[in-house]
């Protein structure tokens, strides 16, 4: 199953952020303070799919001891530099098999499970004591160790537009790019993986996948608890919308999520 996607849950987080701060004008840094939320989410079956499904979503961002730990979807990363305009630290990810699809994409191999590893580094210009008005931009390079042996780059800014005691909204920008054994692997087809599906064969190369945008918003309707939702998409360019298999799905690859927040 699919979680909501990395590349948006970046958004979330910087949503989230504004619940942590709260939460830490009342806590001491050295316990552990933030935010979490469950909920659902929708995405798309796989990269390039025109199908959805809804499936469940799981947000942490948890400051203690000076380190933000954040969760969401298929991530896990920690931002050694908590507190600071500067962020950096480990990242890690799943990237989950496509092993259900339907048509004649459905008579490709299976891709396995892909466990992506690397960090990333962000730093946070402008916004008042909350944080409004802020941009906060980000680039995390993670590369998969077990399945597609692949590279990803993804560039984000984030603008913090509104950061109040009951109502926050973050607006998301990014883009990701990608070598090529990842775009063979989940948009290439190989000649004999042809006659088999039906599909044209086709070798893309590296380059830029997709860019992306998306919306968070969080309402906290008493001091513990709220709901959050996000809403965004992607959009493949390049040689991944000419893919066949971009070709049976579509282009657009939207994304969304509806959760209850707990504040502590």
């Amino acid at each position: 199953m699919r979680i909501v996607r990395p590349t948006m849950l970046a958004c979330v987080f910087a949503a989230l952020n504004a619940g942590v701060t709260q939460a830490q004008e009342t806590q001491a840094d050295t316990s552990p303070h933030g935010v979490v939320a469950i909920g659902a989410g929708v995405v798309p079956e796989f990269d390039g799919s025109k199908d959805a499904r809804v499936l469940p979503a799981v947000l942490a961002d948890i400051r203690w001891g000076g380190v933000n730990f954040q969760v969401g979807g298929q991530g896990l990363r920690a931002d050694i530099a908590s507190g600071s305009r500067l962020a950096f630290g480990p990242v890690i990810g799943v990237r989950l098999p496509r092993d259900d699809a339907d048509g004649r994409v459905g008579l490709l191999p299976e891709i396995d499970t892909a466990i992506e590893a690397g960090g990333f580094v962000g730093y946070r210009f402008g916004g008042n004591e909350r944080g409004q008005g802020s941009l906060e931009t980000e680039l995390s390079v993670v590369h998969d160790v077990c399945a597609h042996d692949g590279l990803l780059a993804t560039a984000r800014a984030s603008y913090a537009a509104i950061r109040g005691d009951t109502f926050s909204l973050s607006l998301d920008a990014r883009t990701t790019w990608v070598n090529q054994d990842y775009a063979r692997t989940y948009f290439g087809i190989t000649p004999a993986e042809a006659v088999t599906s039906g599909l044209a064969a086709y070798r893309p190369g590296s380059g830029i996948r997709d860019v992306g945008v998306s919306m968070t918003a969080g309402y906290w309707f008493s001091p513990r608890f709220g709901v959050m939702g996000a809403l965004g998409a992607n959009y493949l360019i390049g040689d991944f919308a000419d893919s066949p298999i971009t070709a049976e799905g579509r282009r657009w690859q939207p994304t969304g999520a509806l959760t209850i927040a707990y504040r502590f």
